[in-house]
């Protein structure tokens, strides 16, 4: 080996020793700036008069000219939970659909489960039962990826614990052992479809109750303490919100259908969250995408 190439080689080998200790030390990789898209509450039906395929695709396609690197979505993907026995193949279109429409996007897709993803049509004893059709055609129900440094971890909060939404042991402790791997200092992201808070029903009824937020949530909050959670996005309330809590920013993302494609709700307009991530800080926006209800 020439002298030059040597050097070189003793070089990359103290560069790759330096970046495995800082990472054992629990400093995460350095991020880079980046911006994705967060679409919830997207409600995929059959009702002609609404045409939610179209309202869809319209987020989309407004959504890949953004500069996003990605689209996650944020549960009630489609309506498949009331769909009974005789109309099961209804179920299976709607997923299909909705499916060939992230697939012919540009940008990625990633998946969080909602309520109204949940099939019941084939009884409890189907593989397709509750989770089991969403997942055969979106993937896991939860899971974790990352992105430039960043950590996205999308739960599903759509789980059952004595009737209400909650996240069970065998996902607490999925997650339990990812943040045990996950350097302190690395900034995360969480999706959740039923949120950990929320001011629905204070703002819209005067009252406060647990209702529509999952039942263990602050169990599942306080794992992260010691972590650097940044952003907690949620959807299932069709509100635009804004809460922080212990240096968490927590974000009701409105509806890509609003009013369930029957027009703005309470003042949502149809629309997403674009996110903008630069180091380990962050900014974002609520975009209308121009949808018109259709008279």
């Amino acid at each position: 080996m020439g002298m030059i190439n040597f050097v070189n080689h003793m070089m990359k080998t103290i560069v790759v020793l330096a970046f495995t200790l800082l990472l054992s030390n629990g400093f995460a990789i350095a991020q880079e700036k980046f911006s994705f898209a967060f679409l919830t509450d997207i409600h995929m039906n059959t009702d002609p008069a609404r045409n939610s395929p179209a309202g869809f695709s319209q987020a989309v396609g407004l959504a890949e000219t953004t500069g996003a690197d990605f689209i996650l979505t944020g549960g009630d993907n489609a309506d498949v939970d009331a769909i009974k026995s005789d109309r099961r193949e209804v179920a299976f279109r709607l997923f299909s659909d909705f499916k060939a429409i992230a697939e012919a996007s540009r940008l990625p897709f990633y998946f969080t489960m909602g309520n109204h993803d949940r099939y019941w049509a084939d009884g409890p004893d189907s593989e397709l039962n509750d989770d089991g059709l969403f997942r055969s055609y979106f993937g896991d129900a939860y899971y974790s990826f990352a992105h430039k440094g960043w950590l996205f971890i999308v739960l599903n909060s759509t789980q059952q614990c004595n009737g209400t939404y909650c996240v069970d042991n065998v996902q607490q402790q999925w997650l339990v052992d990812l943040l045990a791997r996950t350097p302190d200092s690395q900034p995360i992201v969480v999706s959740t479809h039923v949120p950990f808070l929320s001011l629905y029903y204070p703002v819209l009824e005067g009252r406060y109750t647990a209702e529509d937020t999952f039942v263990n949530q602050k169990e599942i909050f306080d794992l992260f303490g010691s972590h650097n959670l940044k952003l907690v996005l949620q959807g299932h309330q069709h509100l635009y919100e804004e809460i922080k809590v212990k240096g968490v920013q927590f974000i009701t993302a409105g509806a890509v259908s609003a009013g369930w494609w029957g027009g703005a709700f309470h003042g949502t307009e149809e629309g997403f969250l674009l996110v903008h991530a630069d180091g380990d800080a962050f900014t974002w926006e609520y975009v209308d995408y121009g949808w018109e209800v259709q008279r």
